[in-house]
């Protein structure tokens, strides 16, 4: 594989403190530091100078973000950096999700039940082929990378090579590729499906936009192009071409003979141990799914949960750490943590939540023992498997700042991005007594001349407050986690365009909201020590106040938590860093104007899909079955969009006229 050529277009020149910044991590990486944390305030430009540094260091690079929202903005601002490079994709591919599961306590086997969102589903395999074809990929990814998706190895090693003049004959590339797992669809050309026209094969990658046409005669390839899939026309000719798989889990037809005798071996062993505990169900059970599963794949190379039985097909010994996303990648690569404060820790607990659920399928005779193999990665393999990391956040935990103390050659670990481009320091911090906060906060927000946030303990303190704030004449509402999704967005852009002055919330009121208008934040019973008003919590409340000139924050307390203390002394140390440097080079703090975007699901963008307004109650079976199909359509186009928040919302219409159905 040749070396990497990542080119960053981009308009905007680095302010000094980032060029700061991304000469030292960049240097930090280059010279052996395996751990890094950029400490970088809210607004500061974290993502400009990881796109700066991954141009630096020239290393294939994985970006893990703590939620699929966060990692579909920084997928699209990563693309726009980097538009003539590889940018993936990589989160989970379904829409819904509800995994195997059995309950004791009632008898209640469930399923494995899943809706595939195909456009992810592509996304993912892109990703995969990418890593596998081009040294220049960056890729994007939740923290479900680290779940087990199949050998690299195996995934590599399927694949069709061709070339024109190549002697092979039409049965033998149907053959090959069915290997893929590719389908046959003479009626209907799709994503990971092939069709046949006399002597011409046209294929639809399961990672690409465009088709594969193969044109064969005389025993030979005479013709090797791309087309588009919807008119079939030629996009361009190939002398060669590599096509890879449809899925991630592929399995060898050769290896069937020793795996399936393995596989019977354990099936036999486990029947006679569940006997033994006089479980003769269970051990009817085991033995009866088992065999199916085993003469499903043989027959077809793949069956709904293979998965389960990927330690036999991928070599590993029980206890065995799975292939994840991480293995596609080469020996020299870069780790980026994204909010890191939340990233980590959900890495950690991945593995024990899958364990608890296998363990019932394994001791009920659901599954073998060796679907306990098939799981996301303990935190020390993760661990042992990423070269390096940097770990961005504006409030890093004590584990980060304390993996990246010890580094060769005296270099420095840790980095800290204080300034904003714009100037804005941290905002000013007065603390009030309790008494009487609600009057004072009311009082406050009238003189506030612009946007404000008021954070509460609970949701029932959050509702109650914005209907009294309403009482006084006030434009207000409350945000918590019982208001839907897709009006959170709503809500969220009303208040920034004015139809709202102030906002009442919980924790909803941290990472990821960018409410430029927002000039005042008041904390009420800030000094109830706990998970809501920890030092990280407070300091990332506080810097909702931070993208105005006049940001300024209320905490309204009777004493001053250590919680406090920490949040307090480190908002302090940052402002006057800020405010010593804008002195320093003459900058005047400007507020940040951003424009509005577009809400990812308008009330009019739904009532213009008619299938979503449709009284599903009133329609034929065959007509719910036509809605159903309609809905199906337009939940791809709206995650082709990456508009997950529209797609969330057809997708429970899909399963209210399911039910109905």
């Amino acid at each position: 594989m040749s070396r990497a050529n990542f080119k960053l277009k981009t308009d905007f020149k680095p302010i000094p403190d980032q060029k700061r910044a991304i000469d030292t991590l960049s240097e930090g990486i280059l010279t052996g530091s395996k751990y890094q944390t950029l400490l970088g305030v809210t607004g500061s430009g974290k993502t400009f100078v990881m796109s700066q540094v991954i141009q630096k260091v020239q290393r294939p690079t994985l970006i893990i973000s703590h939620n699929k929202t966060l990692a579909a903005q920084l997928y699209q601002e990563m693309r726009d950096l980097f538009p003539q490079n590889a940018v993936s994709y990589f989160v989970s591919y379904y829409d819904y999700y509800q995994p195997e599961a059995y309950i004791p306590s009632t008898d209640t086997y469930i399923e494995k039940d899943a809706d595939i969102n195909q456009m992810i589903d592509k996304l993912r395999l892109a990703a995969t082929t990418n890593l596998l074809t081009r040294p220049d990929t960056i890729v994007v990814a939740s923290v479900s990378c680290i779940y087990n998706i199949g050998s690299p190895k195996e995934y590599g090693h399927f694949v069709l090579e061709i070339a024109e003049g190549m002697k092979v004959t039409r049965e033998q590339i149907i053959d090959r590729v069915v290997d893929l797992q590719y389908e046959r669809s003479d009626f209907g050309f799709n994503r990971g499906t092939f069709r046949v026209r006399g002597d011409s094969i046209d294929i639809y990658p399961a990672y690409l936009d465009e088709g594969l046409r193969i044109e064969i005669g005389g025993g030979e390839i005479k013709k090797i192009m791309t087309i588009n899939t919807i008119t079939g026309s030629s996009v361009i000719s190939h002398k060669s071409y590599v096509l890879y798989p449809a899925k991630h889990f592929m399995t060898n037809p050769r290896n069937y003979k020793p795996i399936f005798k393995q596989i019977m071996i354990d099936l036999n062993l486990r029947t006679k141990e569940l006997k033994n505990q006089n479980k003769i169900l269970e051990a009817h059970r085991l033995a009866q799914k088992i065999t199916y599963d085993l003469e499903m794949i043989k027959e077809v190379g793949y069956v709904k949960g293979i998965e389960n039985y990927s330690r036999y097909f991928d070599g590993r010994n029980p206890g065995d750490a799975p292939f994840s996303l991480l293995d596609y990648f080469p020996d020299e690569w870069l780790l980026i943590v994204d909010e890191s404060h939340m990233t980590f820790p959900q890495i950690r607990g991945m593995y024990n939540g899958d364990r608890a659920r296998k363990q019932t399928l394994i001791d009920y005779g659901f599954r073998l023992p060796s679907a306990m193999d098939n799981r996301p990665l303990k935190f020390e393999e993760f661990m042992r498997r990423i070269p390096n990391f940097i770990a961005s956040s504006a409030t890093p935990n004590e584990w980060e700042l304390s993996m990246s103390k010890i580094q060769p050659r005296g270099s420095t670990s840790r980095v800290e991005l204080l300034v904003r481009p714009t100037g804005i320091p941290d905002p000013k911090v007065t603390i009030k007594p309790t008494k009487n906060q609600v009057a004072d906060v009311i009082e406050e927000i009238k003189k506030n001349k612009h946007r404000t946030l008021v954070t509460t303990l609970t949701k029932r303190t959050a509702e109650d407050l914005a209907a009294y704030l309403a009482e006084q004449n006030l434009k207000v509402h409350y945000l918590h986690s019982d208001v839907k999704t897709l009006d959170r967005t709503d809500i969220l852009d009303d208040l920034r365009v004015g139809k709202y002055d102030v906002l009442v919330g919980i924790n909803l009121l941290r990472e990821g909201l960018d409410l430029p208008e927002v000039s005042l934040v008041a904390i009420l019973d800030a000094d109830k020590e706990g998970f809501l008003r920890s030092d990280v919590t407070l300091i990332q409340t506080m810097g909702r106040a931070a993208r105005h000139v006049e940001g300024r924050v209320i905490m309204y307390a009777d004493r001053i938590t250590e919680s406090m203390k920490r949040a307090l002394s480190e908002v302090k140390r940052r402002r006057k860093y800020q405010l010593n440097y804008n002195k320093k080079h003459n900058i005047t703090p400007t507020s940040i104007e951003k424009p509005i975007r577009e809400k990812l699901v308008d009330r009019v963008e739904l009532l213009e899909i008619p299938a979503m307004i449709v009284d599903a109650d009133s329609l034929t079976p065959m007509e719910k079955k036509k809605l159903i199909k309609n809905l199906q359509t337009e939940m791809r186009l709206a995650a082709q969009d990456l508009n997950f928040e529209l797609a969330g919302k057809i997708r429970d219409r899909i399963k209210y006229t399911s039910e109905v159905y």
